[in-house]
């Protein structure tokens, strides 16, 4: 029997905002343990009639892993990650504020982050996740420009 080629899986990552800060909690997990990195998390399955878009996505995965409600969620880009030579995610990137600002975040799930803070956009904690800082190295910026 011929080994089904590995397909890529779609995840989405949160820029959190408030004011100049981005919302970032350090990382459990096995790959790039410690890293600091945004919420976000895979895109559940469905059908194109009652499937997950990004935005709903967005808003749950901030949820499960935050308890923050969100709101004006915007897509931003897409990205390709290779997160090892045996796996690729799509990864969309969006962009929302907290319902309530003054709301901290919790940590829910502890067992795949250490915490979650707010940190000023010129003053990142490192080490930030790997895709992540290659976004950032590359010029990428979440904030909204003013037109």
């Amino acid at each position: 029997m011929e080994k089904e080629a590995p397909v890529p899986r779609v995840g989405v990552v949160v820029y959190l905002l408030k004011g100049n800060a981005v919302l970032l909690g350090r990382r459990l997990s096995s790959f790039c343990y410690s890293t600091f990195a945004l919420p976000g998390g895979h895109l559940e399955f469905g059908s194109i009639v009652s499937g997950e878009s990004f935005e709903e996505c967005a808003a749950r995965e901030v949820k499960e892993e935050t308890g923050l409600n969100i709101d004006k969620i915007e897509f931003l880009t897409v990205t390709n990650v290779f997160p090892t030579n045996q796996s690729h995610y799509v990864v969309i990137v969006m962009r929302a504020v907290s319902v309530d600002p003054s709301q901290p975040p919790q940590n829910l799930e502890p067992d795949k982050c250490s915490g979650w803070d707010w940190y000023e956009w010129n003053n990142l904690p490192k080490p930030l996740f790997e895709p992540l800082e290659k976004m950032i190295q590359g010029g990428f910026n979440p904030f909204p420009t003013s037109s």
